[in-house]
């Protein structure tokens, strides 16, 4: 019979290890090897906790790039851990405050949709409306964002109405309706100047009926009298131009007749 180890007693245990080791290496990769003997370094996996607390520690200093993901790898590798749900929220806030609004408002509408009942469900409404609310561009360009703002904040003080972000909530609202009302005004002007003064005078009355307390109101009544008295104003209509920008939420809050200054985390 033909043995495959040395029969001598000192030729078969060199062997048998020789053999044991090859198998090993072929199983694990040296890289396992190096861990054995001590020579390289082991990779230790950091827990859920741990985790949550570097992410904290990054976000409350303004790491948010860092803290994400720290955020997402709690995510990833701990997804039914006591921190998922803090992760879930904390990712969220952390596009916020990287600009990155679409992104967070995908994962605040997920987390809402994943906890209806937890009680940050209404700070979670109210960062949704923060969302499009920051989206807001000039009047004379996109409108979606302060009409997604509308709806956002109006949904939250539907389900919460006594919530801390009511107020500004609220002016909030009042911004994005003053913004709209500009905008209407603006097109307004410019169908005055390229001569539709029909077109014009619809867009105006469209404004009177839909902001009839927004500042340019005034000045959409003086304007659709002269279209309609067929005197349009056919020089210096730079002149009528609104602010082409959001108009500042603090003008509309509860406070807009006191010299106090809000900080607000975005506009």
């Amino acid at each position: 019979m033909l043995h495959i180890f040395d029969q001598d007693t000192k030729g078969y245990r060199p062997v048998l290890f020789s053999l044991m080791l090859v198998l090993i290496l072929s199983l694990a990769g040296c890289a396992t090897m190096k861990n054995l003997f001590g020579s390289g370094n082991t990779t230790i996996q950091k827990s859920a906790a741990s985790l949550a607390i570097e992410a904290m520690d990054d976000f409350n200093v303004g790491k948010y790039y860092t803290a994400l993901k720290s955020f997402q790898e709690i995510l990833d590798r701990y997804p039914f851990s006591p921190q998922a749900m803090l992760a879930e929220l904390k990712a969220a806030d952390c596009h916020y405050y990287q600009d990155e609004f679409l992104e967070a408002k995908t994962l605040y509408q997920e987390f809402e949709n994943r906890h209806p009942t937890n009680e940050a469900i209404p700070y979670v409404m109210f960062q949704i409306g923060m969302c499009d609310f920051n989206r807001i561009d000039r009047i004379d360009r996109d409108t979606s964002g302060a009409r997604n703002a509308i709806q956002s904040f109006s949904r939250l003080l539907r389900a919460y109405p006594d919530s801390p972000y009511t107020e500004e909530a609220k002016a909030r609202i009042k911004a994005a309706r003053e913004f709209l009302a500009n905008h209407e005004y603006f097109v307004a002007i410019f169908y005055v100047r390229t001569n539709q003064n029909k077109e014009a005078a619809h867009r105006l009355k469209y404004l009177l009926a839909t902001y009839p307390n927004s500042s340019i109101t005034p000045k959409a009544r003086t304007l659709l009298a002269r279209i309609e008295a067929g005197n349009p104003p056919k020089m210096g209509l730079s002149r009528w131009l609104p602010d082409l920008s959001l108009p500042d939420w603090h003008l509309f809050g509860p406070d807009k007749d006191k010299n106090t200054k809000a900080k607000p985390a975005k506009k």
